[in-house]
């Protein structure tokens, strides 16, 4: 779950992570006044679920109430294209208004979890302001890393350690600290994904500040955060993808026309790989889990349909824990429902598989039965 600017750093703000002072706005006349309170100018960013906003004219330096207003009616209801947006881009509902900054130099902090070794790594790097996947390409010696022991936390001297790395002035190294380790328990206490700072900046009044953040958390862990669940803004989902979530449902929307209905992520990366392979375009990650109910296929199943890009449907099911005759009826059932009428590819296999191609056979409707992942993949990508 990823959530604004604004309120990741009003979280960040809880545990003594230094951050400008701001004030959100859904309206010009909002900008304006917290631009006021601010002392009559701010900078005027963006709030978007996306990267890359500067670049795009999503953050604007505003120095006179007039500017701040100019810059809020232009910015509000505008759609905003970044390279993380997509070229259909988002439009912008909300402002974060801001104080200007006296910035002396922009650093990089980061925390991930290291799937290698099973633990947080902090980064750290002095190429503040730039995408950091670009350093990692250009100039990976220039980013620095802290793996952090989960038993005792990030340590002092590893702070310190990336501190001096990554060109801190001397008389800040503690301030760095005392943010980073700031910084790593918020990560930890509220089961972060990712927790970015870019820029961290070093102020002309001595300040360590981040001047940028973006936290995202690992959907698992909301059941133990109802507070950061009311953040979500779900007008920056995709709608396909939020009505999977309330039957746990895991998709994510692509760009081609094949809908994909599978059990498991392994099979399901598997079952778009050969897609692909074929010659064909997947319109979707759908992964309807180990322990789907026929309520649940059949949800799957309308989601895939409500996307207009689908002109086929491929399901591929290893029955495992989740039977092949439960997906069947779930099939037969959305089928029915929906009224299908483009072609459908099915390749079953696992448990109650004869059944479940029996259910298929007997359902009167035009299912092409596949032997294999290939012979299905391939037998898809011709019909479409």
């Amino acid at each position: 779950m990823n959530i604004h600017e604004y309120q990741a750093k009003a979280v960040l703000a809880q545990y003594g992570v230094a951050v400008p002072a701001g004030q959100v706005a859904f309206s010009v006349e909002e900008a304006v006044a917290a631009a006021r309170a601010l002392g009559g100018s701010g900078v005027v960013k963006a709030q978007i679920h996306a990267g890359g906003r500067g670049k795009a004219g999503g953050v604007k330096v505003s120095k006179t109430l007039e500017d701040v207003e100019k810059n809020a009616r232009e910015l509000l209801g505008k759609t905003l294209v970044t390279h993380q947006t997509g070229p259909q881009g988002k439009v912008v509902k909300r402002l974060l208004i801001e104080q200007l900054t006296d910035i002396q130099k922009e650093y990089y902090i980061g925390l991930v979890l290291d799937r290698g070794s099973g633990r947080v790594v902090m980064m750290a790097s002095a190429e503040g302001g730039m995408e950091i996947e670009e350093v990692a390409a250009k100039t990976p010696e220039k980013i620095f890393r802290e793996t952090v022991d989960p038993a005792v936390g990030l340590l002092p001297y590893q702070a310190r350690k990336l501190a001096f790395a990554m060109g801190i002035p001397n008389n800040l190294v503690n301030k760095a600290v005392k943010f980073m380790t700031a910084l790593y328990d918020c990560f930890v206490d509220k089961d972060c994904s990712v927790a970015e700072i870019n820029p961290l900046v070093v102020t002309g009044g001595g300040d360590v500040m981040a001047l940028d953040a973006k936290l995202n958390f690992d959907d698992n862990a909301l059941f133990r955060h109802p507070d950061i669940v009311e953040l979500r803004d779900l007008d920056e989902e995709d709608p396909k993808e939020i009505q999977a979530s309330k039957f746990d449902l895991n998709y994510v929307a692509l760009d081609g026309n094949i809908g994909l209905m599978v059990n498991g992520a392994g099979l399901a990366m598997a079952t778009m790989d050969t897609v692909k392979y074929y010659k064909g375009e997947p319109a979707n990650f759908l992964d309807v889990g180990g322990g789907a109910t026929e309520e649940k296929v059949t949800e799957a199943f309308k989601i895939i349909l409500s996307d207009e890009n689908v002109r086929g449907i491929l399901v591929n099911i290893f029955g495992g824990i989740m039977k092949c005759d439960v997906i069947a009826n779930g099939v037969v059932a959305a089928a029915k429902q929906v009224k299908l009428n483009i072609p459908l590819v099915v390749r079953l296999e696992g448990t109650n598989v004869e059944l479940g191609k029996q259910i298929l056979n007997e359902s009167g409707l035009n299912i092409v039965a596949a032997d294999s992942l290939a012979d299905a993949a391939q037998r898809i990508v011709g019909l479409v």
